[in-house]
């Protein structure tokens, strides 16, 4: 029986945390996740990961430019992305529906048999497929309004016009089975200490959106998360109080040309526990707190098939899609989008890395008109030519 789950990621059965989070409820946060979170924002910001409660920034958010589009979550029972797997048949298949077949088969693998009674004979049982509701491109939609700007233009590929919508639709299939950064999340409900450092890092610190799993259990909803706020308040030396509100893009209910830019707050309330030197090593949710299974971020999509989207749609180019993106959106936009992992056609350059490779360029372009120069020149002889060719 496959599991078809919006972020791709194994899920265990959990018994959520109840009553008030005190001193014997903070949980420590295991050893295993603090070494992989540290490493992991070593690797993607070339930076310390910050655990001393009093050097976190109490707030967070994208600029208004980066806020994740709201886009749709192509539901499994709504065949997936058959719309825009369809034009993308038609644009680079020649009409043969490969694409479009492999989605079709993809989201009907996600059916399970389940006992239903039928309304009139209610003593009788059978078995029907059936696809869960949450089955769907959850997960897809997220990563693609984190990594890119809302596409605003229709391109043309082929005689197929591509709408934004319709690109939305490729970009959410390029990153369904795409490998995805790990941000928190091992213990069945994410730490609460575990929750406080991501936010304040990866948002607080460095403006990156974050996708965030907010479900517990085996159903899975996925959505981009882009703004906190939050409210510190001192217990003891040892222990802090947090009221957090996070802010997150919302699905819409089919994909729009463009995005009502619709959101949701989450309430989260916990108790932090630190060391001797004010670092947070734990935390534990009072009663009245949300609770969510994981935080994510999105990685550089790579062709089905290959290590890191081995599951993915392979009738598809990912570069194509991307190319695709970049015609659909402003160029000066699109110079001021920043993403860890990026694609190189995408990388933002430092600006001593943007001179000294304008510095090349201009080499480069000095070196060739003096080549050019020289070969099209008319030098005279030297006398030793001329002794030579007499």
């Amino acid at each position: 029986m496959r599991r078809r789950i919006c972020l791709g990621l194994s899920l265990v059965a959990v018994t959520l945390l109840a009553g008030s989070a005190s001193a014997q409820r903070v949980r420590p946060i295991q050893q295993e996740e603090l070494e992989y979170q540290e490493f992991a924002y070593k690797q993607w910001w070339d930076a310390k990961w910050e655990r001393k409660l009093e050097n976190l920034p109490v707030k967070g958010s994208v600029p208004d430019y980066r806020i994740p589009y709201s886009g749709h979550d192509y539901p499994d029972r709504g065949g997936g992305t058959v719309r825009a797997m369809s034009k993308y048949d038609y644009a680079f298949h020649g009409g043969r529906m490969l694409a479009t077949q492999w989605e079709r088969q993809d989201v009907g693998n996600g059916r399970r048999q389940t006992y239903y009674r039928r309304p009139l004979l209610r003593l009788f049982a059978g078995r029907r497929p059936r696809v869960p509701g949450w089955y769907g491109h959850c997960n897809g939609w997220t990563a693609a309004a984190i990594r890119h700007a809302e596409p605003q233009h229709s391109v043309v590929r082929n005689g197929v016009t591509f709408t934004p919508a319709d690109i939305k639709g490729l970009l959410a299939e390029i990153y369904m089975y795409n490998d995805s950064e790990f941000l928190g999340g091992i213990d069945p409900v994410i730490n609460a200490g575990t929750l406080h450092l991501t936010f304040c890092n990866w948002l607080g610190r460095g403006d990156h959106p974050i996708g965030m799993e907010t479900a517990v259990g085996e159903v899975v909803f996925n959505y981009p998360a882009y703004k906190y706020d939050a409210k510190v308040e001192k217990i003891s030396d040892r222990m802090y109080e947090v009221q957090m509100t996070v802010v997150y893009a919302t699905s819409t209910n089919y994909e729009m040309q463009r995005s009502p830019r619709w959101s949701k707050q989450m309430y989260f309330h916990y108790a932090l526990g630190l060391d001797e030197e004010g670092r947070i090593t734990g935390g534990g949710y009072y009663g009245d707190s949300a609770r969510i299974d994981m935080l994510w971020a999105p990685l550089n999509p790579v062709q089905a098939g290959e290590k890191g989207n081995e599951r993915g749609n392979p009738h598809i180019d990912v570069k194509e899609v991307l190319a695709i993106w970049r015609e659909s959106v402003p160029e000066e936009l699109r110079k001021k989008w920043w993403n860890i992992d990026p694609a190189d056609e995408d990388r933002i350059l430092e600006e001593d890395e943007s001179n000294e490779a304008a510095t090349t360029e201009t080499e480069m372009t000095e070196t060739a008109t003096v080549s050019t120069e020289t070969e099209g020149s008319d030098a005279e002889p030297s006398e030793s030519d001329g002794e030579e060719d007499g």
